[in-house]
């Protein structure tokens, strides 16, 4: 117990700057930028989904929980969102390459991923443009402060820091509970059980990947490595993976039955992708 403790400790510690930096930024937004940037931002929203799917690349859980954060005031679009969580592979690289995987199949791995992020959230954004052709986006920044009471009148930096102590607690419960249930059931069962429904491979990793946090990826990768599982069923699972993303999202966006969506459409992504592959 005083391992997983301490795990989710570290894991969760690392999240701390890229939580602050994204908090920041978000302050600075909503204090100091005109309505002219914000226009601007709108406008550049069709690349959103290309750019989020190549900062996916970058191995941390980090990313994916400031695109959701910045999903929650409406600065990216669903599709952006969605094209960081499907192309975020948390610790799956660092692995890959510790083991000496041999480049092209990493590369492999990277580029579907990647393609599938970006093709995805630019088809997402482009159906939801399409049906809400007369809705303005709406920038919600301040509902954070609203729900959180970080009286932001008193400074960017003592509200970003509000925002990220609120969000690390609650990612460092929520994680250490995922750690234990891991614990619990062991990662050779959870192979088993893969093992033994070879067609439902990819829906069962694509479970596996909805785990909240970075412990998800690392057993995908493992059973990769071992040979448990097949690269089909590795994407699958990396695809849904994203992270403490999921965890931030239904924290900080307040439409419930959205979250709930986002969520489904992730999971279906991913094992779809999986089962063609």
């Amino acid at each position: 117990m005083l391992e997983i403790i301490e795990e989710t400790l570290i894991d969760s510690l690392k999240l701390l700057p890229f939580l602050f930096i994204t908090y920041l930024l978000m302050e600075y937004i909503e204090h100091k930028t005109s309505e002219k940037s914000k226009n601007i931002m709108k406008k550049s929203g069709k690349f959103g989904p290309i750019i989020g799917g190549l900062l996916g690349l970058f191995p941390q859980c980090g990313f994916s929980a400031a695109a959701a954060n910045l999903y929650a005031g409406r600065i990216i679009t669903l599709g952006t969102l969605i094209a960081i969580f499907l192309s975020t592979s948390d610790e799956m690289l660092p692995i890959l390459i510790s083991e000496a995987v041999p480049i092209e199949i990493i590369l492999k791995i990277l580029l579907i991923k990647v393609i599938v992020a970006i093709i995805a959230g630019i088809v997402i954004d482009f159906i939801i443009s399409r049906t809400q052709k007369d809705k303005e986006v709406k920038y919600e920044i301040e509902h954070l402060c609203e729900k959180d009471h970080c009286h932001c009148e008193k400074g960017i930096l003592r509200s970003a820091l509000h925002h990220t102590l609120n969000i690390f607690i609650y990612i460092v419960i929520i994680t250490l509970i995922a750690n234990i249930i891991i614990g619990l059931i062991g990662e050779d069962n959870i192979a088993s059980i893969i093992l033994n429904n070879r067609f439902l491979g990819p829906i069962i990793a694509g479970l596996i990947g909805l785990i909240p946090n970075c412990a998800s990826s690392v057993i995908l990768t493992n059973l990769y490595l071992t040979g448990m599982l097949s690269m089909s069923t590795l994407i699958a699972g990396l695809l849904v993976g994203s992270g403490v993303g999921l965890i931030v999202l239904f924290r900080v966006n307040k439409n419930l039955k959205e979250n709930i969506k986002i969520l489904g459409l992730l999971y279906f992504i991913g094992v779809i992708v999986g089962i063609i592959i």
